[in-house]
């Protein structure tokens, strides 16, 4: 494939820690991916993956439960991973490209994505993204995806912070395209209820209450 240089590609962006683009990812929807990619029997991938959107490593935490190398970056420093504009030209590559791009430039991060992955790239996005004429004439048709993974349950999502009990309106899939399938047809799956199945002791931060309970039961 070759490089696209379209300004909209090149261009950087800024993005400060307060930014509406920070929305940390459950773990567990992340791990629904792995199982999906793992489907065939395969638990674990010796080969690597990048996450560009890390933000605090709660994506990338758990892809290192099945992948084994995962590079980490951001464009802004939020204490996990390398600091690197993923837009920005570089010959990093890796086996897989898996992220929760910020919306408003996740075209462009699977476009780049595309260009920097030897397997496949998969992006978590709000299922609005499938929709749009622009979008479908510049991304969907000329690189159909190979899989779309739609959420049975809602994967809530809130600014900054990981909260277990969060509650959301918003519809997530993953988009997957694997780089043997590209130009084949799209299929679409459902993916069945998991999180109670998939989240794990250690996913959330402790919260106050919970602490004062700990600090009781050790008093």
């Amino acid at each position: 494939m070759t490089q696209n240089t379209s300004h909209a590609v090149m261009s950087q962006r800024s993005e400060p820690h307060d930014s509406l683009d920070f929305f940390p990812t459950p773990w567990w929807s992340t791990r629904a991916l792995c199982e999906w990619i793992g489907q065939n029997g395969a638990a674990t991938f010796s080969g690597s993956v990048w996450e560009p959107a890390c933000g605090a490593g709660d994506m990338a935490k758990p892809l290192a439960e099945y992948f084994g190398s995962v590079h980490a970056s951001d464009i802004f420093n939020y204490g996990f991973g390398e600091v690197d504009d993923f837009l920005i030209p570089n010959d990093r590559r890796a086996g897989w490209v898996i992220s929760n791009p910020p919306f408003r430039l996740a075209q462009q991060f699977v476009l780049t994505a595309l260009e920097r992955s030897d397997e496949g790239v998969a992006m978590l996005v709000r299922t609005a993204f499938l929709e749009g004429g622009a979008r479908h004439r510049e991304l969907f048709s000329p690189f159909p995806p190979s899989e779309i993974l739609q959420f049975v349950e809602r994967v809530p999502m809130v600014k900054g912070r990981l909260d277990k009990s969060a509650s959301t309106a918003t519809s997530y899939c993953w988009i997957c395209w694997r780089h043997g399938e590209l130009k084949r047809e799209s299929h679409f799956h459902w993916l069945a209820p998991c999180r109670k199945r998939l989240e794990r002791p250690g996913d959330y931060p402790i919260t106050p209450d919970e602490a004062g309970k700990f600090d009781e039961a050790g008093a």
